[in-house]
């Protein structure tokens, strides 16, 4: 009689599992921020003075931000128009080419 092929169990879903302490405690929920350099050096800045760690004061400055956001009476401000803030405030950084240039052909009557 053959031998039975190993089960293969279907792949799990990737869901954030929430971890535990050492003392069994849930830890509070984390999140990922990108940064340019010239704003982690800004904030790192800002924690040394404050004497707190970077996290810290990202959750605090992040906390302020929401409370402002929805205070009542607060301007809210349009989707557009901060969308448009944001690409003027990133105009004057430039972006870094990655890779060699790639190879551009022409068809058509631009052929030379």
């Amino acid at each position: 009689m053959p031998a039975a092929a190993p089960r293969v169990q279907p792949p799990t879903p990737l869901v954030a599992t929430r971890q535990t302490s050492s003392s069994g405690r849930p830890k509070s929920p984390r999140i990922q921020v990108v940064l340019s350099e010239e704003l982690l050096d800004q904030l790192s800045a800002a924690a040394e003075a404050d004497c707190r760690t970077v996290s810290n004061l990202a959750r605090v400055l992040i906390q302020q931000g929401l409370q402002q956001r929805l205070a009542p009476g607060a301007p809210s401000q349009p989707r557009e128009s901060l969308r448009e803030s944001l690409e003027r405030s990133q105009a004057g950084t430039a972006r870094r080419l990655r890779g060699r240039p790639r190879r551009i052909r022409l068809r058509g009557p631009f052929r030379a």
